[in-house]
């Protein structure tokens, strides 16, 4: 390994296990020698995490929930007092209602848009103004996306909209940070066999058509989306911001299916 995070410190948000997208990224962080904290939300999620963590080296475990401020403040007053700064913080916090990602878009509650927004966007922003006041000598913040943000995804439903908003949120965070030194983007996968993912429907569908379709023929991988986090929060990507980085075999450069799968 080439230590592209060498002497660098981050918080990872979002590991649920070992095939989660913060898990993959934070592998990749961890070979290329950064020092990782960990985030969890509740004490199942927790005893899911710990080992994980400690795998990597981390025994830096925070209890955080995204809805309440005096946890994040909490957090991120642990973070001061163990580490003193943060160099990079992995966003990788999404939540709606199951129930409403089978259905039609048109029957979105009012409570579920709320929460949905709340926890998959606004919680981006409300680590970053933290996040912030612990890169004096800048810093990078990641977050991820799907491409149902800007096209029409089956059964993706709110979710689309609270992406559309959270990369709008990246821009203009990347726009508020950028003359502290600090980067604000967002990486973008091709659907993937996730805990998460499993929640919308037809997702299994989707994965095959995605594979079937792309120009590589391949969906994204959590060493593919952890080497572009590490890119992202190295040296290499000093200016790089304000950017949603796709990684997803060249599917979004699609107008239709293949011709073998028409």
């Amino acid at each position: 390994m080439a230590d592209l995070m060498k002497g660098k410190r981050g918080l990872i948000m979002g590991v649920a296990n070992d095939r989660s997208i913060a898990w993959g990224i934070a592998k990749a962080m961890a070979a290329e020698g950064a020092e990782l904290a960990f985030s969890y939300q509740g004490e199942a999620f927790g005893k899911r995490v710990q080992p994980l963590a400690e795998s990597l080296g981390s025994n830096i475990l925070v209890e955080v929930d995204v809805m309440d401020d005096a946890s994040l403040d909490a957090a991120f007053a642990t973070l001061k007092q163990e580490w003193g700064r943060l160099d990079f913080v992995v966003h990788a916090i999404a939540y709606s209602d199951k129930n409403e990602l089978t259905g039609r878009f048109i029957n979105t509650s009012r409570e579920n848009f709320r929460n949905s927004l709340s926890i998959s966007c606004f919680s981006l922003i409300d680590v970053a103004r933290r996040a912030s006041h612990l890169m004096p000598n800048g810093g990078t913040i990641l977050t991820l996306t799907y491409q149902g943000s800007n096209r029409v995804t089956p059964y993706y439903n709110v979710m689309g909209v609270a992406k559309a908003a959270l990369e709008s949120a990246v821009r203009y965070l990347a726009n508020d940070l950028g003359p502290d030194g600090i980067r604000v983007n967002a990486i973008s996968p091709g659907p993937m066999k996730t805990l998460a993912g499993a929640a919308i429907g037809g997702a299994r569908k989707t994965f095959r058509q995605t594979e079937a379709n792309a120009p590589l023929r391949i969906n994204a991988t959590l060493e593919a989306v952890g080497g572009t986090a590490v890119y992202l929060a190295s040296d290499y990507g000093a200016c790089t911001s304000g950017e949603i980085i796709r990684v997803d075999g060249g599917y979004h450069v699609l107008g239709m299916p293949q011709p073998e799968n028409l």
